[in-house]
């Protein structure tokens, strides 16, 4: 450790000792005194000095902790434990992760938007001022659908007999890819989100959601066939999507994120994708965008 005098700090600081000693007042520094004279850890000094630096937009921190935010999906969560990238997963929608990552609280962002775009991931990437240095690798296409209890006792087959029946539908949080195919589909028959009866409070993952309409919550709901197959509900497929992680550059070519996408070009990737039902693993390591 190597401890600075008053005037060293001062010198090192480019503050006058007197400025100094006021910070040391008010407490506003680190310091420590030793037998009556204050001394100050430079490694203390360098960290005081970054905690108040100004960062702007599109700056993030160094090294964001190695978690990927964004989205909920079963087959995302296994291959970060099976590939030994030891990455964790922080689960709460699309735009949630995407608002971590751009806060640096996240590495990286598993998204799944939609909108009125061929591919509405790489359009909402795109247009990220914010994010200048941006990396969109392809992890899979799945089926998203809707979920029904066995038997599909109401006979839904559509968003259009969820709206005619009036049945109780579980939905997710606002931001969430879900969410957002949602409110795609309604505008295509001429609905909107409050148009159904909606199960409150909004579910936050997949499984919550099944697990509503498996406990007779609710009566359906939209998520992925993956989903479905592990509730052991039924499934009425809506649409296909891309599944993408979104991280910065420098990110990409951290080992995490290297170990990770070795992985997904394994076979025992693509096996496990057939197992939990509703995957397209070809995209999977591609990197489909980047700025």
């Amino acid at each position: 450790m190597e401890l600075l005098t008053t005037s060293e700090a001062a010198d090192y600081l480019r503050l006058g000792e007197r400025k100094l000693y006021e910070l040391v007042a008010e407490e506003r520094i680190p310091c420590s005194k030793v037998t009556g004279k204050w001394l100050f850890p430079r490694h203390e000094l360098d960290r005081w000095v970054m905690s108040g630096l100004a960062r702007p937009a599109g700056m993030s921190t160094p090294e964001p902790p190695p978690i990927v935010g964004g989205s909920q999906d079963d087959l995302l969560e296994w291959s970060l434990r099976q590939s030994g990238s030891g990455l964790a997963s922080l689960t709460e929608g699309t735009e949630g992760g995407v608002a971590r990552l751009l806060r640096g609280e996240v590495a990286a962002a598993a998204i799944h938007f939609h909108g009125d775009t061929a591919d509405a991931n790489i359009a909402a990437v795109a247009a990220m001022p914010r994010l200048s240095d941006a990396v969109l690798v392809g992890f899979a296409r799945r089926e998203q659908g809707l979920l029904l209890p066995p038997g599909n006792p109401r006979s839904l087959h559509g968003l259009a007999d969820v709206l005619s029946t009036g049945a109780r539908m579980a939905v997710r949080q606002r931001g969430a890819g879900a969410d957002m195919l949602l409110t795609l589909l309604l505008a295509g028959i001429g609905a909107q989100p409050q148009d159904i009866d909606r199960l409150e409070p909004p579910c936050l993952t997949g499984p919550d959601l099944a697990a509503a309409i498996r406990t007779g919550r609710a009566d359906c709901g939209i998520a992925t066939r993956a989903a479905a197959r592990a509730a052991g509900l039924d499934f009425v497929p809506l649409a296909r999507e891309s599944f993408d992680l979104l991280m910065r550059q420098r990110t990409y070519f951290q080992p995490s994120f290297q170990a990770l996408i070795r992985f997904l070009s394994q076979e025992a990737f693509a096996g496990r994708a057939a197992e939990l039902a509703g995957y397209d693993p070809s995209p999977a390591g591609q990197i489909r965008f980047f700025k």
